[in-house]
């Protein structure tokens, strides 16, 4: 059972997915609160799930990953152990940084960051050629990159 957050946890929650590194104070203080019950709120959106973890966003190119590509995956079955069996797989490459499975032309839709296209090429060839049931891949590669937010729209 899903319970309802009210306009406080909404304005939490805008909060701290722009500065997650705020503290209960600061919070309460733009509340206009104490911190006793913002912290109780924030503990609640944490145990029921709104809140999934806290993270620092690194700078890809300042750590040498310069080429992001968008690569598109068929597989040959559609059989739900294939499907269980790809998921798996994938979770386990690193160079994967976001996996969909997705309806229309193709069945998954990978995020892909690497150094270069050497890297690439090794990706590719030694490392999602050799999962079971591959069919068809198809790359985008990334020129620009025009906006990427991880900050969802709470009203």
């Amino acid at each position: 059972m899903e319970v309802k957050i009210d306009a406080i946890d909404r304005r939490i929650l805008q909060l701290l997915q722009t500065d997650g590194k705020l503290k209960i104070k600061e919070i309460a203080h733009e509340l206009q609160m104490t911190n006793t019950p913002v912290f109780e709120r924030i503990k609640r959106l944490e145990r029921e799930g709104y809140i999934k973890g806290y993270t620092a966003i690194l700078d890809r190119t300042k750590l040498g990953f310069m080429l992001t590509v968008f690569c598109s995956v068929n597989l040959e079955s559609h059989h739900q152990a294939y499907l269980d069996q790809f998921e798996q797989d994938v979770r386990q490459l690193p160079e994967v940084a976001v996996c969909y499975h997705i309806a229309g032309m193709f069945d998954y839709l990978l995020k892909i960051y690497v150094k270069d296209m050497a890297d690439y090429q090794f990706f590719i060839t030694k490392k999602l050629a050799s999962l079971a049931n591959i069919g068809r891949v198809q790359s985008s590669f990334v020129m620009t990159e025009v906006k990427e937010e991880s900050v969802l729209p709470i009203d």
